[in-house]
């Protein structure tokens, strides 16, 4: 770094003392948490403005790497569109405009363009545009849309009219992610937030009804569970899932009855987890299709009646298997697809429902994934699903589930990429405990193993949640300067399984960090970088494995970035109010248990914070963040900078008018990518 280092702010010390189980906690910057103080807000723009002087140096790397970045995506482009029965529905993007357009067309791909929604002009004149609904209605008349306009991820719910272009009086607020058209399409159903902002409520209105009026279909107490919502791809039903992260509850409604009553499948077991499909034969004969953990920790495939759909009925469809892990699946008519995890890499498991048959789709890379695209149509013999890895762009295949052939619908273009120029691999790490952690990396073809490349690392490791070695443009800017980029598929993740997942939660935490450590120290023993080359990167619980890796090993690592980290674990898990905290008790434990509280104060990240050295850091936050609130990353740098006794810089970036994600628009966006590169490159002596 630099020499010339502008003087950083200071928070103010205001001690707190916290008690809990005869343990004492002093907390200095406590105060940070006061939104509405003008103190608060002020010090949070002096470390926004730090931030920017401390890189006024790489502003021009910062474009270039913009620029780099923007020439690697085709900015004209369109998806591929679906068929939705006489429609065709797509999204296309226009060079300069930071948004997608939704449009259709009917009866065939050359007939006029429809724009349904244009997100360019409701952005007009705002920060933050988020789209979280889009749903088209049964008869294909009306479009549903939410808006979120400030990162906060509550939702206003609009209706449109596609005749006549104008929207109807119907606006509804605070709602969130899930929306459904009964068959009727005048009908509605919406899901509303808590205080907490959890969402709690099954709604339903009916156009041109007062919304106040609008009938609460269901409301969940237990602070534990929250709501979402999906329809059956026969339009049947239409499913609640009620759930924690260790429980599931789901209820079904009829599709073609409005005023029917909820029914539930199968009513929730503590630990039992289970997700439904519906499927109805040629003759009428209905069943749902039963994916659960009940007696499978990897989860297996089970059937029973639509009219006796409790688990006494269940029939075993597909048996559980130690070694592959059942992650979704979705039915059509002649065929159930599961879509499984086996060694960290995601399957495709066609079944047939006629003949039994079943057969995986063949993928020939060492690493990648394959996500499930959109498949309306119940009676296809086609599937469309997306195929990318670290060195392969997206590709959009349909693949004829009879046939067993697959037909190229579009690959991701990535002007002046070429793959062959392009390594992947995969790795395995060795933890502490002698369990061996999948890394996959990528790197150009002409990076020698000499222990002197820059290597960008990233890690999450929590929620079940895994790591997919996606292909992503931004990241030629970093290859083509001799990067070696990994993810390391560390315990609290699911890429091995549901045990992946058990080892890395609870008491089990620090697996998770240690695992990361442990890629850390491969990556160099195995030649390909040093400490002094090496730089990491986590978002969310990703940014509490970082705080909590420096805490353990600052010595290794050259540089971090720790994105909307979730750091004052302790105190956040303490806080009833804070949204995600109460459903989290079943993820991290709930503090006021003596024994979890001992076990997260020995690692949360700002609870560790020590008088020693640590590496360069740049933390980001959202002010309106419901997940990650914004205080905790500015609570951990003004405690870093007060105790740290190195002078490598810490850095706060604060989006004052956005959220989780961070920018919305998707040239903000690459701005954002291009800040952290910078850092990156800049800590490493790249500038």
């Amino acid at each position: 770094m630099s020499d010339s280092i502008p003087t950083p702010p200071v928070a103010e010390s205001r001690p707190v003392e916290l008690r809990l189980h005869d343990d004492l906690r002093m907390d200095d910057h406590f105060w940070l948490r006061e939104r509405e103080n003008g103190a608060v807000i002020d010090y949070l723009n002096a470390e926004n403005e730090y931030t920017e002087a401390v890189m006024a140096d790489t502003v021009a790397l910062q474009e270039q790497l913009y620029n780099e970045m923007r020439a690697a995506i085709k900015e004209s482009d369109s998806t591929v569109p679906v068929q939705i029965d006489d429609y065709f529905y797509y999204e296309r993007t226009e060079e300069g405009n930071q948004y997608a357009i939704y449009c259709r067309k009917r009866g065939s791909l050359d007939t006029p363009e429809e724009i349904l929604l244009d997100l360019n002009r409701l952005a007009e004149g705002l920060d933050y545009l988020r789209l979280g609904n889009f749903m088209v209605s049964p008869d294909h008349r009306l479009l549903a849309y939410a808006v979120d306009t400030d990162g906060s991820e509550v939702f206003t719910l609009h209706v449109k009219d596609l005749e006549s272009g104008d929207l109807l009086p119907d606006q509804i607020g605070n709602t969130y992610y899930g929306l459904e058209w009964a068959n009727d399409s005048r009908s509605l159903y919406y899901l509303t937030l808590d205080a907490a902002k959890r969402p709690d409520k099954l709604i339903r209105h009916r156009l041109g009804d007062d919304p106040a009026a609008d009938t609460l279909i269901y409301h969940e107490s237990n602070e534990t569970f929250e709501l979402q919502m999906y329809k059956a791809k026969s339009k049947r039903y239409i499913f609640l899932m009620i759930h924690s992260h260790l429980t599931t509850e789901v209820h079904f409604l009829d599709a073609d009855a409005v005023d029917a009553p909820l029914r539930v499948i199968q009513p929730r077991i503590h630990k039992m987890e289970y997700k439904v499909a519906h499927h109805v034969a040629e003759n009428g004969d209905e069943r749902f299709f039963i994916l659960t953990n009940w007696d499978a920790a990897n989860f297996r495939v089970m059937e029973t009646p639509v009219s006796a759909p409790s688990r006494e009925h269940w029939r075993e469809f597909i048996a559980h298997r130690d070694h592959v892990k059942l992650e979704s699946m979705e039915c059509f008519l002649g065929y159930l697809v599961i879509y499984e995890r086996e060694q960290g890499l995601r399957q495709i498991r066609v079944q047939n429902l006629h003949s039994g048959d079943a057969h995986r789709i063949t993928f020939h890379e060492p690493v990648y994934t394959t996500t499930p695209e959109r498949n309306p149509d119940y009676r296809s013999s086609f599937l469309r699903y997306g195929y990318t890895s670290l060195v392969q762009p997206k590709t959009i295949y349909d693949y004829s589930m009879h046939g067993q052939y697959q037909i190229l619908r579009k690959e991701q273009e990535a002007p002046g990429y070429v793959a062959g120029d392009f390594v992947s691999e995969r790795l395995w790490a060795t933890a502490p405990d002698g369990v061996k952690v999948p890394i996959s990396l990528v790197h150009h073809k002409d990076v020698q193993l000499d222990g002197n490349n820059p290597t960008f690392l990233y890690g999450y490791g929590s929620y079940g949640f895994s790591m997919e070695p996606i292909f992503n443009s931004s990241r030629i800017a970093l290859l083509n300067r001799g990067f070696v980029f990994a993810i390391a598929h560390i315990r609290g993740g699911s890429e091995l399984g549901r045990h992946w997942y058990e080892s890395g939660k609870f008491l089990h935490k620090k697996n998770t960090f240690t695992d990361f450590i442990a890629c850390a120290e491969h990556l160099i023993e195995q030649g390909y970088t040093n400490p002094r080359k090496l730089v990491i990167m986590g978002r969310s619980a990703g940014g509490l494995l970082m705080g909590a890796v420096v805490n353990l090993r600052p010595d290794l690592f050259a540089g971090v970035i720790a994105g909307v980290p979730f750091v004052d674990v302790i105190s956040t898990m303490l806080d009833p109010t804070i949204p995600l905290t109460v459903p989290e008790y079943e993820e991290w434990g709930n503090p006021n248990d003596p024994d979890y509280y001992a076990y997260m104060k020995s690692y949360s990240p700002y609870d560790n914070v020590e008088a020693k050295a640590y590496p360069p850091i740049l933390a980001t936050a959202g002010l309106n963040d419901p997940r990650v609130q914004y205080w905790e990353p500015a609570k951990w740098i003004a405690k870093l900078r007060a105790v740290k006794i190195d002078d490598n810089p810490l850095l706060l970036k604060t989006n004052m008018g956005g959220g989780h994600g961070g920018a919305s628009g998707r040239y903000d966006y690459l701005k954002e990518t291009a800040f952290e590169y910078a850092f990156l490159l800049k800590v490493l002596g790249m500038v």
